[in-house]
């Protein structure tokens, strides 16, 4: 998997480039600093996924999108602001981790945003699980208990047999359920599905600042 690394702070950078270069699964294709240099870096050479400070997700995501480029985003940021998380996942980024997790951990979560998956943080997850379904404002509150279920587990990651055993249903129920869910939500996979669920929880929780 080719990454660019974009991170203001030299030291940071130098170091996690040392770390990624040190990585079978990962090929270091750029290091850049700031928006302008990765943009044109992402023009001119092969990138599967941009590894990124979070400040700067605003200011490239974006830009990114117009100019053509198709990979994933993961970003790095100190610390996890739920709100801030759910905007930047459901306006394109594909995860976040935090500066301060152990190499291992990102390293999973770049295997699995460069898998074509999102990455949430367990804090986001939390967020999510407390105000869905039963908000007042959330538009997906007519699904079934089974399919609140299924959903759940998505959200915390777990596959259709770890969600099977949680419900005491078979596999092949979850992934009945989970094609319900598909054609409800008009969408094929499960990122899509997380996506338009983290969409729609941005009105209710801008609504409490």
């Amino acid at each position: 998997m080719r990454l660019l690394l974009l991170h203001p702070h030299v030291l940071f950078r130098a170091s996690l480039a040392r770390f990624l270069t040190s990585e079978r699964c990962v090929e270091l294709a750029a290091e850049c600093s700031d928006v302008p240099e990765a943009l044109a870096r992402l023009a001119e050479t092969k990138v599967d996924l941009v590894l990124l400070d979070f400040s700067l997700w605003q200011s490239l995501v974006p830009a990114a999108r117009v100019s053509g480029y198709t990979g994933r985003f993961l970003a790095i940021a100190d610390e996890i602001d739920p709100r801030a998380c759910i905007r930047a996942l459901s306006q394109g980024v594909s995860g976040v981790v935090l500066g301060s997790d152990s190499p291992e951990h990102l390293i999973q979560a770049i295997q699995v945003v460069g898998g074509g998956a999102i990455w949430i943080d367990q804090s986001v997850i939390q967020l999510l699980v407390a105000r869905y379904p039963w908000h007042e404002d959330f538009c997906m509150d007519n699904l079934s208990e089974r399919e609140q279920a299924v959903l759940e587990g998505i959200l915390g990651g777990l596959t259709n047999r770890k969600i099977a055993d949680r419900m005491g249903a078979s596999e092949a129920t979850v992934k009945a359920t989970l094609q319900h869910l598909f054609q409800k939500t008009g969408v094929r996979t499960r990122s899509q599905l997380v996506r338009i669920i983290l969409a729609e929880s941005l009105v209710p929780i801008q609504q409490v600042r």
